[in-house]
């Protein structure tokens, strides 16, 4: 089954770096824009709460990963263009506080453990992958823009019976859709579980496929509490931001 193991994520959670409360913290959390802050309140406090019931199986790792997605960050640049004042910020705030640095350590133990590894899957699951990595071939030939790329993704989505609800373009290609399988099963495996836990094996063929191509495929999101769910589809961004990206290797660039 696709990860994360909940045990695994539930240690990697605990291992969060708590700021200490003294006036490093304060300054150091000064210099980011008080993202520590904020990722050490509320979004940390909603993380714990997204993994215990992870855990318990009342929701599906979608859920968990689109939070850990959304964790507050501190932009180190403007698209492809470097900030200069925000990454010596970066850096003065991890001479100030090792945690900083420790953060985005923990940050990326935490985002890895959603990046499904194809040991880990069932026979079913890689199966399914490899399948979506296949017919990507296909599917995806000559098509080298967010946008090529997204309108034969739109009628891929439609020969299985997806419905299409809305169509966006704001810095990438956004499908918002219904998946008419959501509650397939869901008596005994929950809500979303064929679209999400299988279905979505396939689509993680396309995303390798792309990936290898520099296109970004985002997945599904968005469906925990609405029947409709999205994706995305852009150029790999070259964005840097805290705590994705480590303050060493900013410094490493300096």
């Amino acid at each position: 089954m696709a990860g994360p193991d909940p045990q695994q994520l539930q240690r990697v959670v605990d291992r969060f770096p708590e700021p200490r409360a003294d006036d490093r913290f304060v300054a150091a959390d000064r210099l980011l824009g008080g993202a520590y802050g904020c990722i050490a309140g509320e979004w940390y406090d909603e993380l714990r709460r997204l993994a215990d019931a992870y855990a318990d199986g009342e929701i599906l790792r979608e859920t968990v990963l689109a939070h850990v997605e959304a964790v507050p960050d501190f932009r180190l640049t403007d698209g492809a263009a470097p900030l200069p004042d925000r990454r010596a910020d970066l850096v003065a705030a991890a001479d100030k506080l090792p945690e900083v640095g420790e953060l985005s350590v923990w940050y990326h133990e935490l985002r890895s453990l959603f990046d499904d590894d194809p040991d880990e899957l069932t026979l079913f699951e890689r199966a399914l992958h490899d399948f979506g990595y296949v017919v990507a071939h296909g599917l995806f030939l000559g098509a080298g823009s967010p946008e090529s790329v997204v309108r034969r993704l739109r009628l891929a989505y439609r020969l299985v019976g997806v419905r299409i609800d809305d169509t966006a373009s704001d810095g990438g290609e956004r499908t918002t859709f219904t998946c008419p399988y959501r509650n397939l099963g869901a008596d005994r495996r929950g809500e979303r579980w064929v679209c999400h836990e299988k279905l979505d094996r396939v689509d993680d063929g396309y995303v390798t496929y792309l990936g290898e191509r520099g296109v970004d495929y985002q997945r599904p999101r968005g469906c925990a509490d609405s029947e409709q769910c999205y994706s995305t589809v852009a150029q790999e961004s070259p964005e840097r931001w805290w705590p994705k990206t480590p303050p060493e290797a900013v410094r490493d660039d300096e």
